[in-house]
């Protein structure tokens, strides 16, 4: 990036800063991923003690990502508070409407709004960015029917200025790959259980072992296809046995790759 445009996204990073200066105390939505974990950091870095974290616990929700939400408030210093909300236990979640993240999306918010109130901080706000907008989120509904703010959009920064501006904070997130609950892994329409949500968060947790940055594990039936980025292809066939072997441990039928590679919102491209 050259110095000119450096300048322009640090200049929108001032413009974070005073908005959220502006909104004068605040309740994180963290989940430990590149643009929570960059709010965060902005948002403490700007307010101080009026500024916390909110974690949802939860079966969709890896306890990896929990541990690292975890130990980033704990060495930042930032009061954190992880609040139980088990979508699996919201009528209708379980059955995968196309809707499911509306419906996850304000029970959590609901829940961390009670806990605002309770610590006398006056606004709620999550991480979605510029690149949010052009994919199918249901999510956002919520967040505007429930009148939580979302500064990184408000400051037009999209994903690669977030993590441009989280390696200038010295933010190890900077190039931690991209995430979403495990729920998003199921199409539409297929139940939801704990038993598959296990089943694809072990063999995401596999793959990341092995080394890949950017993985993704979709649940059709009984069937996993894989999704990791084009160049990682051959690592994959590199790996075959032993990707095959485990994942059939975890009750996979089937494992397959899928040729276009990484992509967010995959599941989204048969609405």
């Amino acid at each position: 990036m050259s110095d000119k445009n450096l300048q322009e996204v640090l200049k929108k990073q001032e413009e974070l800063k005073t908005y959220i200066q502006e909104l004068g105390s605040v309740a994180v939505a963290f989940s430990g991923g590149v643009d929570s974990t960059y709010l965060l950091k902005v948002a403490h870095d700007t307010l101080g003690d009026k500024a916390i974290a909110v974690t949802a616990r939860s079966c969709s929700f890896p306890e990896r990502e929990l541990k690292q939400a975890m130990r980033f408030c704990e060495k930042e210093g930032i009061r954190h508070f992880v609040c139980e909300s088990e979508e699996l236990d919201i009528e209708g979640f379980s059955h995968n409407p196309k809707n499911r993240c509306y419906i996850c999306k304000h029970e959590l918010f609901e829940k961390i709004i009670d806990i605002a109130k309770e610590q006398k901080l006056v606004y709620i706000a999550e991480g979605s960015n510029m690149d949010d907008n052009g994919d199918y989120r249901p999510g956002l509904q919520a967040v505007a029917e429930l009148g939580v703010t979302s500064p990184l959009r408000h400051a037009e920064l999209n994903k690669e200025e977030i993590r441009i501006l989280s390696r200038e904070l010295g933010l190890s997130t900077w190039d931690k790959q991209s995430f979403a609950c495990l729920s998003s892994r199921f199409v539409y329409g297929e139940e939801i259980t704990r038993e598959k949500l296990s089943m694809v968060d072990k063999a995401e947790q596999l793959l990341l072992d092995l080394g890949f940055h950017q993985v993704r594990v979709r649940i059709h039936g009984m069937m996993a296809r894989i999704e990791v980025m084009p160049e990682e292809f051959s690592k994959i066939l590199e790996n075959r046995e032993k990707i095959t072997k485990e994942f059939k441990t975890y009750g996979f039928t089937y494992v397959t790759m899928d040729l276009t590679g990484y992509r967010t919102g995959s599941m989204n491209e048969t609405l």
